[in-house]
């Protein structure tokens, strides 16, 4: 079974690229724009979310630290994308389990994805 990955990110074409390539991995990936969705996902969990920290009405950071207090989704990898220039620091107060600094190399992205995945 394919590994699910969801990324949260507002900007559609931050989404269709990060779509593309993981699929082209072999993943299989949903992107959400609703942070009320992220912050309510039932099960299945994804095996691993891709979360910006600049949603539509809610910062991201939040989001993490809620994901990272519930019994259900702790064990949720979560790695953090922004383009803030602190996107490391604030990824560790938010309690992500990593970040991605925007702009990214496709290498990057996949190393981070095979670190908490393996391979597709």
């Amino acid at each position: 079974m394919r590994k699910r990955i969801l990324v949260a990110e507002d900007d559609p074409g931050v989404g269709d690229m990060l779509r593309e390539m993981l699929e082209e991995e072999g993943y299989e990936v949903e992107i959400e724009m609703d942070e009320q969705a992220v912050q309510q996902m039932q099960e299945p969990f994804p095996d691993l979310l891709f979360l910006d920290i600049r949603l539509s009405g809610t910062d991201g950071r939040t989001i993490c630290r809620q994901l990272k207090s519930q019994e259900a989704t702790y064990h949720l990898p979560i790695i953090i994308l922004s383009a803030h220039k602190d996107t490391r620091q604030m990824a560790r107060d938010a309690g992500a389990d990593d970040f991605l600094a925007k702009p990214f190399e496709m290498g990057d992205l996949l190393t981070l994805v095979a670190k908490y995945l393996g391979s597709g």
